[in-house]
């Protein structure tokens, strides 16, 4: 088969030495100095037969990947998708993308990645998590294959994330930690090891160890402090999201203002838009709630929602905005906001999935229909099977407030007694309480017996706990870091 001609044979040559992190000097030896290597990659220099055995010698690949190869399904199929990202429909890409990784199975590994990566993109864009997971694991094992540190740094942060959003809170932990690892393994950046040790933060919150959430978060923040970008704003983010569930809401609102100051709508009009979504709804969890400047955060982002805003965030917005009628009191708008909601796919994160049916149940027992109590310890002990105590909490505080509500209703001596519970010792670790999916598909991981989480009745409903500084409206609660 015939050999590549330039500038073809610079730009695979270029490729396969950036796949494996490598620099244009470790290519170098006999008769091959580094400025023949950049004149070969820059296609000013034709290669010979020798120069190709010595660079395929140097990339541990065969000289056969300089060949000409014919084009293949999943090729041809990466490049429309990418000449067509902006103009055709996500499902439409997605559907070429999934047909073609299903007809080209024996195409080269750093096809699949690229195909992998572009597909697990729109599947999340479009809020279909489940899809997006089964891709992202294949996707971590193409980049095995190729053994890359970056490449596999990137597969477990993506994966940690969606497991995360399902409610696989342990699996994303672990997850994030095997990919620290990685990090200090391979000698990669520090900013890697903070996007990390991000999201180990927020496991660690949702799991109910806030005192090692927020230890972590501020070893996080502390070197960004007079820095600005993406990562900032995310670590400030999450600092304030750790902050509001341990009840300090003016620490949080200042954190929070630092996240938002970090990154403009022009640098990164995406996690711009994410940020607002995040400053509603933790301003929702305020004590008493903003319900202003909630309004503001809402009405700010509806315009770049229009632009660049996915299916999840849209819908995001209006569970917010529904949260937000609910705490007026306008029970009648917050009903028919969820029932928008609920006439198409139910695309939030599972920790907003379940507050999704707890306001639902709270809108039933606001007008009237007591027996939406029963439904929220249902919820509550479904959240907490999945060992995400912090939201379980926050579900059995609600039921509690509901229950507390009838019986002063009914008046000493009337309606039925709710059965006994037994009081657990509090799972939080070290640090004050805090304030506090309905998508068909497998439920997270339930925590075994004799784990954190296993078995929380951290609310008697006979003798519900007084509200704390930290309670919220409503029941609101935040979205995590993404």
């Amino acid at each position: 088969m015939k050999m590549l001609e330039q500038p073809a044979f610079g730009r695979r040559l270029r490729q396969l030495r950036q796949q494996r992190g490598l620099t244009q000097a470790s290519l170098t030896g006999p008769r091959m100095s580094a400025a023949y290597v950049s004149r070969l990659e820059a296609g000013s220099r034709p290669p010979t037969a020798q120069s190709v055995e010595l660079l395929a010698a140097k990339l541990n690949v065969p000289a056969s990947v300089f060949n000409e190869t014919e084009v293949t399904a999943l090729s041809d199929t990466l490049a429309t998708t990418a000449a067509l990202w902006e103009s055709a429909t996500k499902g439409e890409l997605r559907h070429q993308l999934e047909q073609a990784l299903e007809k080209d199975t024996d195409a080269d590994p750093t096809l699949q990645l690229q195909a992998y990566a572009q597909l697990a993109k729109l599947q999340g864009e479009e809020g279909h998590s489940l899809e997006e997971y089964d891709t992202l694991q294949h996707l971590m094992r193409v980049s095995e294959e190729l053994g890359h540190p970056v490449l596999l740094l990137n597969a477990h942060l993506r994966l940690a994330r969606c497991q995360r959003a399902l409610g696989h809170v342990d699996d994303a932990r672990a997850t994030a930690r095997a990919g620290l690892h990685l990090v200090q393994q391979a000698g990669l950046g520090t900013d890697d090891a903070i996007r990390l040790k991000i999201l180990l933060v927020s496991t660690a919150a949702e799991l109910g160890d806030l005192a090692d959430a927020k230890r972590l978060s501020a070893e996080i923040c502390a070197p960004l402090e007079n820095r600005r970008g993406s990562l900032t704003a995310e670590a400030w983010w999450t600092a304030a999201t750790v902050t509001t569930r341990i009840g300090d809401h003016n620490r949080a609102r200042l954190l929070l203002d630092k996240a938002l100051a970090a990154v403009s709508s022009r640098e990164d009009l995406s996690l711009w838009v994410r940020l607002r979504l995040a400053a509603a709804a933790l301003t929702l969890q305020a004590a008493p709630p903003r319900l202003d400047a909630v309004e503001h955060y809402l009405a700010e982002v509806k315009p770049a929602l229009d632009l660049v805003g996915t299916a999840p965030n849209q819908q995001e917005h209006t569970f917010l905005t529904a949260q937000l009628s609910y705490a007026r009191g306008d029970f009648a708008a917050a009903r028919a906001l969820c029932d928008g909601i609920e006439q198409d796919a139910l695309l939030l994160s599972y920790r907003d999935r379940i507050r999704f049916q707890m306001l639902r149940a709270q809108i039933r027992i606001a007008e009237g229909d007591t027996t939406a109590i029963t439904d929220l310890t249902a919820l509550a002990e479904r959240a907490q099977d999945t060992g995400m105590i912090d939201l379980a909490t926050e579900v059995w505080r609600t039921a509690a407030q509901a229950h507390t509500g009838r019986k002063a209703h009914e008046g000493p001596g009337t309606g039925p007694e709710p059965e006994e519970r037994s009081s657990a010792p509090s799972p939080w670790k070290g640090a004050e309480a805090p304030p506090d999916d309905s998508r068909t598909g497998p439920e997270p991981r339930r925590s075994e017996p004799g784990e954190q989480g296993s078995d929380l009745r951290l609310l008697d409903l006979q003798h519900p706990v007084s509200e704390s500084p930290g309670a919220t409206a409503a029941g609101t609660g935040m979205p995590s870091v993404t």
